[in-house]
């Protein structure tokens, strides 16, 4: 089941998902997103890290979302090498893609 990258509520708990290349989104994100790029404030640009604002706890109760977002990466990573394949492509131009040999791409997909 896909889930937002960002807030991790699955397809089924929010209105809107949206789909990236490798990420999703849902519409309390895009909303909450938009709102900050509205009010951002003014000075130097610099993202900052999640992390810099959440105590000890917060920090490792996000450790779960962060690996199950990594899995659905992974899951459409593998999803995008397969529609390569069957479109014909070969592992060396997969590969290629990838930074990666052709055998590494042909063990890792495979």
């Amino acid at each position: 089941m896909n889930r937002c990258s960002f807030c991790n509520r699955s397809a089924d708990d929010v209105e809107t998902l949206v789909a990236g290349a490798g990420v999703y989104i849902c519409n309390d994100c895009v909303a909450l997103s938009a709102e900050i790029v509205k009010n951002k404030p003014a000075g130097p640009k610099r993202a900052t890290p999640v992390w810099e604002g959440v105590d000890d706890e917060a920090l490792l109760a996000h450790l779960p979302r962060i690996e199950a977002i990594r899995h659905q990466v992974d899951d459409d990573l593998r999803a995008w090498v397969a529609e390569a394949r069957r479109r014909g492509m070969t592992w060396e131009r997969v590969g290629e893609a990838l930074g990666m040999r052709r055998q590494s791409a042909w063990e890792r997909f495979a």
